[in-house]
């Protein structure tokens, strides 16, 4: 394999960390829940993908038309029922992200501990367009390139969604400035639960993209929230095209990691960059004072 193959795949990779990361910033940038159990709804999407291949044989991107719904609801509903309580009895901002840390580091292990009951933690893999792909002169995996396809298409109708709706302005008014985009008439708890829900839309679909061509288990939603929290840090909170930016840099670093001293350090790699950024740029590459 060549080195600009290594660089590319590490950009296939990095896209689907930016929609990953897209997710975790909608829920945190606008509705200021630091969600630790993000990463366990990338991992239900990715067995619900799985199950409906294996035994309905449904094309894991026609099954986002379930997935993807039923993410949205279950985190519409998370929000309601589990956070809105806690943001009404903060009183700073402070208060809110410490509380919502510990309920959501328990939501965690009850998502995580229910799908090791339901499924065991057995590693899970199906094939599914796993064939060499020749783009440009150079061979990629089909579903890689799906996904890759998938997750750019998904984050250009975020971004427009962002910048050309109503609906999008609000969100970036409250994850802006929530005083001033309450007093202009922002209704904050529903934009919240929005963005909140969207967030784990978002997830749904980078969760059934993940197990179209890596191997998962119940374990691997930690590994993921970790990444996503990297990508989002290094991007700017509230930025998505900071994430897009840290998501593609996250990704290269890991392919020339795995290629130039051991795969086995990617995530090593992951962290240090993310200190980087932190001593270099403390509110990210893209962030504002």
């Amino acid at each position: 394999m060549s080195l600009i193959e290594v660089v590319l795949g590490g950009v296939i990779t990095g896209g689907l960390y930016a929609l990953i990361a897209i997710g975790f910033n909608l829920q945190y940038g606008v509705a200021r829940i630091f969600n630790l159990a993000y990463g366990e709804f990338l991992m239900a999407a990715a067995f619900a993908a799985f199950w409906m291949f294996t035994l309905g044989e449904i094309d894991p991107i026609l099954g986002l038309a379930l997935s993807v719904p039923v993410n949205f609801g279950a985190n519409w509903l998370v929000y309601r029922v589990l956070m809105l309580p806690l943001v009404r009895r903060a009183r700073t901002r402070d208060d809110l992200e410490g509380d919502t840390i510990l309920a959501t580091f328990g939501l965690l292990f009850l998502l995580k501990g229910a799908a090791q009951l339901a499924f065991t933690p057995d590693n899970r893999f199906y094939n599914y367009l796993n064939v060499p792909m020749q783009i440009i002169g150079f061979t990629f995996a089909a579903n890689r390139v799906l996904a890759f396809s998938v997750a750019c298409a998904v984050g250009l109708a975020i971004w427009l969604f962002l910048t050309r709706t109503r609906f999008g302005a609000a969100m970036r008014a409250l994850a802006i400035d929530p005083t001033g985009a309450r007093l202009v008439g922002v209704d904050a708890t529903a934009m919240s639960a929005l963005a909140f829900a969207g967030g784990g839309a978002l997830v749904a679909v980078a969760g059934t993209l993940v197990s179209t061509f890596l191997t998962f288990n119940p374990a691997i939603g930690v590994e993921f929230t970790m990444k996503a929290l990297v990508v989002v840090m290094m991007g700017g909170v509230g930025n998505m095209v900071g994430s897009l930016v840290a998501g593609v840099l996250l990704g290269v670093a890991e392919s020339l990691c795995s290629y130039f001293i051991d795969s086995g350090l990617t995530l090593a790699v992951a962290y240090f960059l993310f200190l980087i950024v932190l001593l270099v740029r403390p509110r990210g590459l893209f962030g504002t004072p």
